[in-house]
């Protein structure tokens, strides 16, 4: 299996990547739902949360690390920002490769809509 993201990883689909090592990949999202919104993806395929083993504990924690360094790059760790993981259906998750959201750079609002 093969997303989106892996073939971004690969260098097979062009992205407007702003951090790599060995382990992560972050990208900027290609429909932006606030001014800074960054992808942050392991450089392994990992489907889902669900799917995160002991020996990614690694990679999990630089997901939070790098984000936390573009934050402060993009100028918006000041004010601050959120950080989102999407897991399965109702989660809201559409590529199954793990992926860490940076959004910031304006007011975000509530976590989740009120009803």
């Amino acid at each position: 299996m093969s997303t989106i993201f892996s073939k971004i990883i690969a260098g097979e689909i062009p992205a407007d990547i702003v951090y790599r090592d060995d382990l992560v990949t972050a990208f900027r999202d290609i429909n932006p739902q606030a001014p800074t919104h960054i992808l942050i993806v392991p450089n392994k395929e990992i489907a889902t949360v669900n799917d995160l083993a002991e020996e990614d504990e690694q990679v999990a924690g630089r997901l939070l690390l790098v984000a936390k360094k573009l934050a402060a790059q993009e100028g918006i760790a000041e004010d601050g920002y959120r950080l989102m993981i999407n897991c399965n259906q109702h989660g809201g998750q559409e590529v199954f490769h793990v992926h860490l959201h940076l959004l910031g750079g304006r007011p975000l609002g509530p976590m989740l809509m009120r009803r």
